[in-house]
């Protein structure tokens, strides 16, 4: 999952992000409204959490701007602004949850988790595709009902894959959701054909159909009848 973390503040930025990214996510840090402004018109994310009390800007308006671009990422407010005047205006304006400082960040994780499990499956703890069952929670795969064993890139791969079937998804969107920032010193995109072709080579070996699709110049597609 590539999640933005809006926040000034370095102590709670720094073990925000090492916690995130313990659960195996990838975490990027805008510590400021100029900086966030620019990381939301250029990237897209899976989620997005956002402080209202930022240098050179209020985080309010930056929900007004990520609202405008019609982005997917759910977001979360995370601020010491605990009156409900504040909770009520943050959910107003379009964010998906608040969550008041101090909090717990093991709290922050599975709010973010429940967040994406309803915009991306519907709530549900499993995700199923005919013969692929994900157990998100678990970071675990199974085909047929038999574990398949993924490298983190390779299961971070398919769930994107599985979140977007049926659409064409470009190398350079693979890149940046699983590489996030450092995507953009990349050469090429020789690695994601790596990744694809494993990914595929696993699921196939253990009598999965074949469901990504090469789109010459392009990128894939996870072309299925569910």
């Amino acid at each position: 999952m590539k999640i933005l973390l809006i926040e000034d503040e370095p102590e709670l930025q720094k073990s925000i992000e090492q916690y995130l990214e313990m659960e195996g996510n990838i975490v990027e840090i805008s510590p400021d409204f100029s900086h966030a402004q620019q990381k939301i018109a250029i990237y897209d994310y899976d989620c997005i959490l956002v402080d209202i009390t930022l240098p050179n800007g209020s985080g309010l308006d930056l929900l007004k701007e990520i609202k405008l671009k019609k982005s997917k990422a759910g977001i979360i407010i995370i601020s010491a602004k605990n009156s409900l005047d504040d909770k009520v205006n943050g959910l107003d304006l379009g964010a998906d949850d608040y969550l008041p400082k101090p909090f717990h960040l093991s709290e922050l994780n599975s709010r973010i988790k429940a967040l994406i499990r309803r915009k991306s499956f519907d709530g549900n703890l499993e995700i199923s595709i005919n013969e692929i069952k994900i157990l998100p929670h678990e970071r675990r795969v199974l085909v047929h009902n038999n574990d398949i064993i993924l490298t983190s890139k390779e299961y971070d791969l398919l769930l994107y894959f599985i979140s977007n079937k049926n659409r064409v998804v470009s190398k350079s969107a693979l890149a940046e959701h699983l590489w996030g920032d450092n995507s953009d010193r990349l050469d090429n995109f020789d690695f994601i054909y790596n990744h694809v072709k494993n990914l595929r080579k696993k699921l196939l070996e253990k009598k999965c159909e074949d469901y990504l699709q090469t789109i010459y110049g392009i990128g894939y597609n996870f072309k299925t009848q569910e």
